[in-house]
């Protein structure tokens, strides 16, 4: 990787593009310079989420396009807002030139060719947490229409009959609730069933023992240990090859007889054929069906049962979720066209939300250390040694490392870097990281250090945060310490630690009008050497920079715009 600059006195032109190199990058992707940036809104989303998005960028809304139209149009867009009807395949992937984002409005995104997008470095973001109160809601009432015959009666009534005997139901009170897959919605679920006074067992390989204590939930190792036990078996599992069929024969000849069971997750995660066997045989006493492996599910046994409840795929279609979804997705986009974090992204690393909690507010502070490091270094810089130390060390921290290599690559190369592409780019460019973890960290309760080495030896830089508002600190550079508060203008200073040198700085920058709003200074008597930083009210000029470097007993001085 090539710094944005080389060292040396006379080098005025080495600064000039420093400072807000990241964003000339960004501007070459959408067009004209003087434009927004362009989003497509391909399906209805709420109106509230498409006046969020035109605050900033310029909308298009047409949800007319159709395939063929959409290939040919999305050259034009920077950003696409779809839900489940449109489908984003290679072919239309591979001809948005200038596409970044892909934003589903909803949960699912089987209709996005995922594997394409990232080969590109296009975000697909979802709305996971859109529909999940409309979807546990969904199952609960599932599971009371089931258990007390509700459509069944309702039917019979409307139809001019009064037969009480004929739908006799039964019970949730003290019955066992088996939920598979316990996660945001499973979780939901299981709440609101404890409140109908069932007992919940769960099954989610991922979740701990601790999460299911605290839940008031039996977590179980195995899932025959849920299938011995369960009166209902409700699934919340996320479509995966991993996942299809996951409930079959095999599954229903562990349960007990007479078990109830209900999907109102994804068509295909109760194998269908096994379903309608199991009913016919009674070892299943009645099902609640909200999605199909095939949609709509026309000629399907299952239709065939008084005992099988069914609905048309309803678990997100209410108001509230339509209206989230919209809101969520736009919030996504827009952070996407904006180079932020985009949390809902389904290809970045996954995180949990336990772990996303801790690592969240270092994200930025990653990313200014890599664009810090490459921005003093002498020469390029071809590996790092990344230590997280503290609590941080008990968690997952790759997604930290992705943010650094955001930082460090953003400008510097000719594609636009984001949380999807950048550990790829860093890869295809030979550059090599290694992450190591300490719990212990001195004078910090969390502390990421970066160390390099250019043409003149070892570069370290490292931050922190500080207070609950998590706010970043530089506190190395050059493998002196420091502590200063990072800001949109920074300059770093290395000179023989002698007197007069920060006078100096200080009287050549008051006399441009410079303002110096903070300052740290850091020394190492036995080199004779020091480091001064400062927080500027306003950019540092290149011929005031060059002005400095000239001045004796300067070795470096670099200017940098943090976005």
């Amino acid at each position: 990787m090539s710094p944005a600059k080389s060292k040396g006195g006379k080098a005025a032109a080495r600064k000039k593009s420093a400072a807000k190199p990241a964003k000339t990058a960004r501007k070459a992707k959408t067009g004209s310079s003087a434009s927004k940036p362009r989003v497509l809104v391909k399906e209805k989303i709420a109106e509230s989420g498409i006046d969020l998005l035109r605050k900033e960028f310029s909308v298009d809304v047409k949800l007319d396009m159709d395939q063929e139209r959409l290939l040919k149009e999305i050259h034009n867009y920077n950003a696409i807002v779809i839900r489940s009807s449109t489908k984003m395949t290679k072919e239309i992937i591979e001809a948005a030139d200038q596409l970044k984002v892909i934003g589903r409005a909803g949960i699912g995104v089987d209709n996005v060719d995922i594997k394409a997008a990232t080969k590109k470095g296009i975000i697909v973001a979802n709305a996971p947490q859109s529909n999940i109160v409309a979807a546990a809601e969904h199952t609960i009432g599932l599971l009371l229409a089931q258990s007390r015959n509700i459509p069944q009666a309702h039917g019979s009534l409307k139809a001019g009959k009064w037969e009480r005997s004929s739908f006799g139901g039964v019970e949730l009170a003290d019955k066992v609730l088996g939920v598979i897959g316990f996660g945001r919605i499973g979780v939901l679920v299981a709440q609101r069933a404890r409140g109908l006074k069932m007992k919940v067992v769960a099954f989610d390989p991922y979740v701990s023992a601790a999460r299911f204590q605290e839940l008031g939930v039996d977590g179980v190792d195995k899932i025959e240990d849920l299938y011995k036990v369960a009166d209902f078996i409700t699934v919340h599992l996320p479509r995966s090859p991993e996942t299809m069929g996951f409930v079959d024969e095999a599954a229903f000849r562990k349960m007990k007889k007479g078990v109830r069971v209900i999907n109102c997750a994804r068509g295909g995660i109760i194998k269908e054929e096994a379903l309608v066997k199991a009913l016919k045989s009674g070892k299943v006493a009645g099902a609640a069906i909200d999605v199909f492996e095939k949609e709509p599910p026309v000629g399907n046994p299952l239709l065939d049962f008084d005992s099988v409840v069914v609905t048309p795929h309803l678990g997100a279609s209410t108001i509230e979720a339509q209206d989230r979804a919209g809101t969520i997705i736009a919030e996504q986009v827009a952070a996407a066209l904006n180079s932020q974090f985009v949390s809902n992204a389904v290809n970045i690393a996954p995180v949990s939300p336990e772990e996303m909690n801790v690592v969240r507010p270092f994200l930025p502070l990653c990313e200014k250390l890599g664009r810090l490091i490459t921005e003093i270094a002498d020469g390029p810089l071809e590996s790092f040694d990344i230590t997280y130390q503290g609590a941080l060390a008990d968690y997952n921290t790759k997604l930290l490392t992705v943010a650094f290599f955001k930082g460090a690559l953003e400008g510097r190369v000719e594609d636009t870097v984001n949380y999807v592409n950048a550990e790829g780019i860093a890869e295809e460019r030979g550059i090599k990281v290694t992450e190591s973890k300490r719990r212990q960290a001195v004078d910090f309760t969390n502390l990421i250090t970066v160390v390099s080495a250019d043409k003149r030896g070892e570069l370290t830089v490292g931050g922190t945060s500080i207070g609950p508002k998590h706010r970043p600190r530089f506190v190395k550079i050059y493998r002196h310490d420091i502590d200063i508060e990072p800001s949109q203008y920074m300059a770093f200073f290395r000179y023989d630690d002698v007197p007069g040198m920060i006078g100096r700085v200080g009287t050549m920058l008051g006399d441009r009008g410079i303002n110096i709003a903070n300052m740290n200074v850091g020394r190492k008597k036995r080199e004779g050497k020091a480091v001064m930083s400062v927080t500027l009210d306003k950019p540092i000029p290149p011929e005031v920079l060059d002005e400095i470097r000239s001045q004796p007993g300067f070795d470096d001085v670099t200017f940098i715009t943090f976005a």
